[in-house]
């Protein structure tokens, strides 16, 4: 039976939060976990998409902070067919 190690530190970066998270669901997809290192699989990688929201909101911020008021939505092209189609 497969064994998982669950670490329980703060990931270092995006990127290798990301990748813990991608090992882990490999490892949960495999479904050869038992149920209590599925348990502990699933509880770090709530962990872990946590951490990536906070880290992709912090850049959202600096974004919006460097672009200033050049900042403005995205309007994906002919999306509301307003070229007479």
């Amino acid at each position: 039976m497969p064994k998982i190690s669950v670490d329980t530190a703060q990931p270092a970066s995006f990127e290798q939060a990301m990748q813990e998270l991608e090992q882990l669901v490999a490892q949960m997809e495999a479904g050869e976990l038992p149920l209590e290192a599925s348990v502990a699989a699933y509880k770090r990688g709530s962990e872990l998409v946590r951490f990536c929201g906070m880290q992709l909101d912090k850049v959202d911020s600096q974004v919006k902070l460097l672009e200033g008021d050049m900042l403005k939505p995205f309007e994906a092209d002919n999306a509301g067919g307003e070229d007479g189609q």
